[in-house]
């Protein structure tokens, strides 16, 4: 286990918010831009002032890479900056995705340019960050969100750009390499930037009655979940130049389907209502991600849909609890806090946020979901939990 190098807790709010903002070519082409699909732009002070009943004052946002930068290395930082602005009005704190499975059309994951234009981006944002604010906090950044789904999505299964089959391991590598690079390139800029890296929590068992090969097949899978983080903190591929150091606050993501058989074969209920002894804890996933890493961490997404919203959250607040006290675990981001549409049908809408989405009056409205607004206010709102920001103390 690595010693970490933060020892205070950077965040504002411990029940934080993530605004769905992913900018990929989905599996037909198109161009799926969800800060605008969502509204969430044209409503900027709005969403922030929503925040303020449920004391969220921490929010993830997405600089949509394929929007800032049109032509290489000449970046548009003019909805970036309105951003920050609205944000300052309303004392949030903004955790930026630079690429959230977006990027430029010309540039993929196997682009001989993709490493030198990330961190290119990366390190150019981040100083048209540090030069309109003033960060008595750290400016933290994610340079790729969820890695590993990521290199799943468009070079496992081909469903985006770069479509390709098979290659899963070989993007994979591709983006930790160019993560890697701009890692060092903000920790070189600036030391008030910290980095959140944001992977998938998952637990993968065999089938029932397993062979001894089937049985090692689910340990393999299970231990693939880790092959991002451990490259940035050079644990394998140390060639890539990946370090301890790099790797400054883990962000775990966690869903209802987030447990599967080996082979995607069958999810296991979460619900336990056939009880599966296969089913992990999220509280002991989360321990497990503890000790392997030594880093503070937060559940960096999670979220139910439908009905489920508030039984979902009862359940990871439980589990939570668990935990808190025993290692440093500063918070949790409902993903995402406005409902947003399947990037493959944007006809359909998941109904998964804490505000429904619908454009009844020509325009996304923000109609409040009571059954988990209420769970929250039972839960998060009279929380035991104490944590300091500089010197005050939130309960």
């Amino acid at each position: 286990m690595e010693k970490s190098s933060v020892d205070k807790n950077p965040f504002r709010s411990f029940l934080m918010a993530g605004f769905e903002c992913a900018d990929l070519v989905n599996v037909s082409g198109e161009r799926i831009d969800f800060m605008t699909v969502t509204g969430h732009l044209d409503q900027l002070n709005l969403d922030y002032a929503l925040l303020e009943d449920f004391h969220i004052s921490t929010v993830r946002e997405g600089l949509r890479w394929s929007q800032v930068e049109l032509r290489p290395y000449h970046y548009d930082f003019s909805v970036p900056e309105l951003m920050i602005k609205a944000a300052a009005e309303k004392g949030i704190q903004q955790i930026w995705d630079i690429c959230h499975f977006g990027y430029p059309d010309d540039l993929n994951p196997f682009h001989p340019h993709f490493e030198k234009r990330l961190v290119s981006v990366c390190v150019a944002f981040a100083k048209f960050c540090l030069e309109r604010t003033d960060f008595s906090q750290p400016l933290i950044i994610t340079p790729i969100n969820e890695v590993s789904f990521l290199s799943w999505l468009c070079a496992e299964v081909g469903e985006t750009s770069p479509y390709c089959k098979k290659q899963g391991w070989e993007a994979k590598y591709a983006l930790m390499k160019a993560y890697i690079a701009a890692a060092k390139a903000l920790k070189a800029l600036d030391s008030r930037i910290l980095i959140l890296a944001t992977e998938p929590l998952v637990n993968i068992v065999p089938p029932l009655n397993a062979t001894d090969e089937q049985i090692s097949e689910a340990a393999l899978h299970h231990e693939f979940q880790y092959q991002a983080a451990d490259m940035l903190c050079g644990r394998i591929c140390p060639e890539l130049g990946g370090s301890p150091d790099l790797l400054d606050i883990l962000g775990l993501n966690f869903y209802y389907n987030n447990q599967w058989i080996t082979g995607f074969e069958e999810f296991l209920p979460w619900a336990n209502l056939e009880p599966d002894d296969r089913w992990r804890p999220l509280s002991e996933l989360l321990t497990e991600a503890y000790s392997r890493y030594g880093k503070p961490m937060i559940l960096s997404e999670t979220s139910h849909s439908g009905v489920d919203r508030p039984n979902w959250f009862n359940f990871v607040w439980k589990e939570l609890n668990l935990i808190v006290d025993e290692i440093p675990f500063w918070g949790v981001c409902l993903y995402p806090i406005i409902d947003r549409p399947d990037w493959n049908d944007l006809s359909y809408w998941h109904g998964s946020g804490l505000w429904d989405n619908m454009a009844t009056s020509g325009k996304p409205d923000r109609i409040l979901y009571q059954p988990l607004a209420t769970a929250l206010r039972k839960n998060i709102l009279q929380k035991d939990v104490s944590y300091e920001i500089e010197d005050r103390v939130y309960k």
